[in-house]
């Protein structure tokens, strides 16, 4: 009979916020599949826990699964974590947990600390809707253009930066997003020096220019969603392309509705093709 995988969620900073249920876990397992087992070795130390580690990250992941999925079926319970956090929240895990839910194996979270979340809860910024971004790309010209397809959302925004990237990944966005655009600033979140701030995109990048202890660290991003003016723009364009497309092809009457309201051509012939698609 098989036996079941456990994603648990392990600290990101202060060891104290792990789980009762989470160190229950780990103790009762047969095995912990870790991101990186020399991280994990030490937090397992401190709980005082003596179960086999076994490496499961993003360069071994996919050959490994056969491995591990056996062992579920051979009735090995299984705990999954990641060097910090919740498991495949940017980490590895996901092909894992994908297989054993193939494999009719139960996948049985058990939550925690989760950065994006904590840093969620205590900026400042609407948290009814959001969208969590992961990490943005890290080539500049890639970084932009996936900016611009986020820069008209009007829910929240959550993102991971490395420090080595996080001020040019601002200025990016202060760029496309507007300097005034509110966000959330949230640093080692839980460790010693731990920094959580709300500004402006535009303020956001002379603080890192003034400080460069803010290029340091885990960092979460919180950026607040375009405001409703941006929701109005688009129910005017929506409604000024619908009445020429009942005239004019869709290449023209992108054409002509950029022309009218400076919008790029791009973007008016995609929201045309959209409206075509809906009304057909």
């Amino acid at each position: 009979m098989s036996a079941q995988l456990f994603v648990v969620a392990t600290p990101i900073g202060h060891l104290d916020d792990i789980t009762y249920r989470a160190i229950e876990v780990l103790k009762s397992v047969s095995v912990i599949a870790a991101e990186d087992t020399r991280t994990s070795a030490q937090l397992l130390k401190h709980f005082n826990i003596h179960t086999p580690l076994t490496a499961c990250h993003e360069h071994n992941e996919s050959n490994k699964i056969e491995q591990l999925i056996q062992r579920l079926i051979n009735g090995e319970n299984m705990a999954l974590i990641s060097d910090a956090g919740t498991p495949l929240i940017s980490d590895p895990g996901f092909k894992l947990v994908r297989a054993a839910q193939a494999h009719g194996i139960r996948v049985i979270p058990v939550p925690g600390a989760c950065a994006a979340i904590a840093a969620l809860s205590a900026v400042g910024l609407p948290s009814d809707r959001f969208s969590f971004e992961g990490f943005l790309p890290s080539k500049q010209s890639q970084r932009l253009l996936h900016l611009e397809r986020l820069k008209d959302e009007t829910q929240t925004l959550m993102s991971y930066e490395a420090p080595h990237r996080i001020l040019e990944c601002v200025k990016d966005m202060a760029q496309v997003f507007g300097a005034d655009r509110a966000v959330g600033f949230a640093r080692e979140i839980t460790k010693t020096f731990e920094t959580i701030k709300k500004m402006t995109l535009g303020e956001l990048v002379q603080f890192i220019e003034n400080d460069h202890n803010q290029q340091k660290g885990e960092i979460v991003l919180v950026i607040g969603g375009a405001t409703v003016e941006k929701d109005l723009e688009q129910e005017k364009l929506d409604k000024l392309l619908t009445r020429l497309l009942q005239d004019l092809s869709v290449k023209a009457a992108s054409q002509l509705a950029a022309d009218l309201t400076g919008i790029k051509k791009k973007i008016a012939y995609q929201r045309a093709l959209e409206l075509t698609q809906v009304q057909n």
